[in-house]
């Protein structure tokens, strides 16, 4: 496996900046409303972004400076002049019009009005707020932490948040959180590139802090060592306590499963060939969420082999 290397010395700010975006990705959008000392609404979009605690509850992104002139972004001189900002979460059903917000317009110019977007009274901070987004948190800057003055620079904007604002239907019937279907959340790439978090694209890891996995030094040979089963299929196999790894008794019951016992009739006189079809049985189990089930049936694979 070949790679290409890079040391950003030797590259223009103009050069690197599509390598970093392009590999760090999919990164969340922060739609940020703020106003200036006058009173000018800004609203624009940032994808240097995401949250940092949750107590205090902290959110950060980074307008960082124009790799083309080293500008400074508008949203940058009003949190300086004043200390507050709305962030939002952006849905599928406003990217176009939150892209278009990007656009350079001249200060003083409301990319509310220019994007098509409503504006809604914020009550803890002055930048409004914007009507069709499906969450936004009112927040005060603490800290504005420049990172270099050269072009690409970025400037952390740490902010608090002070109030938060979540469209009913995208919370969970329980009241416990935010659902993922129904938010529709969308994230930036490289280049004109986005990806929409919704529908297939969505799938579930169980956290290894809920319990102690074996580990994946700690699997069976056989399993560790297959040629079929990917990355993914073994860390999914590690995340099991030792106490949970079926018994032998469980794993002899399980030939008289119909799928195994059919997968076995298949080729009774070729051991490698039903070793490596109870394989990718286990493999197509695994990927059906059916943790206990595919272990059984590579158990079953190995001792195939073995007998």
């Amino acid at each position: 496996m070949s790679f290409r290397t890079i040391d950003p010395t030797q590259l223009t700010p103009a050069e690197l900046h599509p390598f970093m975006v392009g590999a760090i990705a999919p990164r969340p959008v922060a739609f940020a409303s703020t106003v200036s000392a006058d009173g000018s609404v800004n609203l624009s979009p940032y994808s240097f972004f995401n949250c940092f605690g949750s107590n205090p509850p902290i959110l950060v992104f980074s307008p960082a400076n124009r790799v083309r002139d080293n500008s400074q972004k508008h949203t940058l001189q009003n949190v300086r002049e004043v200390a507050e900002v709305v962030i939002h979460v952006c849905d599928y059903a406003m990217v176009e019009q939150m892209s278009l917000s990007s656009t350079e317009y001249g200060k003083g110019v409301n990319e509310f009005v220019k994007a098509g977007f409503t504006e809604l009274p914020s009550q803890k901070v002055r930048p409004p707020r914007v009507a069709e987004a499906p969450a936004a948190f009112e927040c005060v800057v603490e800290q504005v932490i420049e990172l270099g003055q050269n072009n690409g620079a970025g400037n952390l904007i740490i902010c608090r948040v002070v109030l938060a604002h979540f469209r009913e239907d995208i919370v969970l019937p329980s009241g416990s959180g935010i659902d993922p279907f129904k938010l529709d959340a969308i994230a930036r790439l490289g280049g004109d590139w986005y990806c929409r978090a919704s529908g297939s694209s969505l799938f579930e890891v169980p956290k290894p802090n809920r319990n102690l996995g074996i580990g994946i030094d700690q699997l069976p040979e056989f399993i560790r060592t297959s040629e079929v089963l990917t990355g993914n299929n073994l860390g999914r196999l590690a995340n099991i306590e030792v106490q949970s790894i079926p018994t032998s008794e469980e794993v002899a019951a399980f030939r008289h499963e119909p799928l195994v016992g059919y997968t076995l009739s298949q080729h009774p006189a070729d051991p490698t060939r039903q070793r490596h079809e109870l394989v990718l049985l286990g493999q197509k189990l695994l990927e059906e969420g059916r943790l206990l089930d595919a272990w059984k049936t590579l158990l079953l694979a190995e001792s195939v082999v073995s007998g």
